[in-house]
């Protein structure tokens, strides 16, 4: 029974030392071994590892893709218009000792990172107007910010994968003058459209009018041939009729003359004489 207390503390000095002497490293992480504060190994590879019980310590540090979240910030574009941009980066440790001896942390590399993208894109964004940074394709501008950050970063030991703008709007006070002149530019080229779009206007229909005085002239002089041409026949067939028999012609003619001229209401006054009813005085 005197044996049990010694045992049991044997066996709590060696859990404590087992656990001070091991450690795991997991997937997501690298593991750093410091020795008084100095680095002594750099663990990548997922498992249990041995350090130096007391010692030794372990510092472990996040191997995934991180973001980078940026508050907006006023820059300033080449003609001289302030923009409030918002943006954030991903990235990646890929030196741990180089990381630790640098930036020691996660807050020191969102520190360094804010320097340098806000560096970056300040200098990338100073050489273009606020037109083509708003309207323009970003994808290069972006490829050239996240270019220059990746080769910066190297130096501590981060690799950035991609530096991306979420936002970029005007400061309050600017907006609505930009709107108003924006405004303009749009009512301008409308003018200039509508403008053009009559005077194409004018031309058709200029054209129109010429055709449509060709069509009808051509029409009314084929209508005054075809008219002459029929008056012609019906002339020819009148002086046929007219010399088979002179004197029914003659009657026809004159029978139509009375229909004309004459109602029951009319009053007509003329001499017994008369060669126009010679056909209403009775026959001897």
């Amino acid at each position: 029974m005197k044996k049990a207390p010694f045992i049991a503390i044997i066996i709590a000095a060696i859990v404590i030392i087992g656990s001070q002497a091991f450690f795991t490293v997991d997937q997501t992480r690298f593991a750093m071994v410091v020795q008084l504060g100095k680095p002594v190994d750099t663990i990548k590879d997922p498992g249990l590892h041995f350090k130096t019980p007391f010692i030794q310590k372990v510092i472990y540090f996040d191997n995934r893709r991180l973001i980078y979240d940026a508050r907006p910030s006023v820059i300033i574009t080449k003609d001289k218009k302030n923009l409030v941009v918002d943006n954030y980066a991903r990235w990646q440790i890929v030196d741990p000792l180089k990381y630790y001896r640098t930036v020691k942390n996660e807050m020191g590399a969102q520190t360094r990172l804010d320097d340098i993208i806000f560096s970056n894109l300040r200098e990338e964004l100073g050489k273009r107007d606020l037109i083509e940074i708003v309207a323009g394709n970003r994808t290069e501008l972006m490829h050239i910010v996240t270019t220059k950050t990746n080769e910066a970063s190297k130096a501590y030991g981060i690799n950035v994968l991609d530096v991306r703008i979420k936002r970029a709007d005007l400061p309050p006070e600017n907006e609505r003058a930009v709107y108003e002149r924006m405004r303009a530019e749009r009512e301008r080229e409308a003018k200039k459209y509508r403008s053009e779009g009559e005077e194409r206007a004018l031309v058709i229909r200029a054209v129109a009018d010429k055709e449509k005085t060709i069509i009808l002239s051509e029409a009314n002089r084929k209508s005054q041939i075809l008219k002459g041409a029929a008056d012609a026949a019906a002339t020819k067939l009148y002086a046929e009729a007219y010399s088979r028999d002179a004197q029914f012609f003659y009657f026809l003619k004159t029978m139509e003359a009375y229909k004309k001229t004459m109602s029951e209401k009319d009053l007509l006054i003329t001499t017994p004489n008369s060669e126009f009813f010679r056909y209403m005085k009775k026959s001897k």
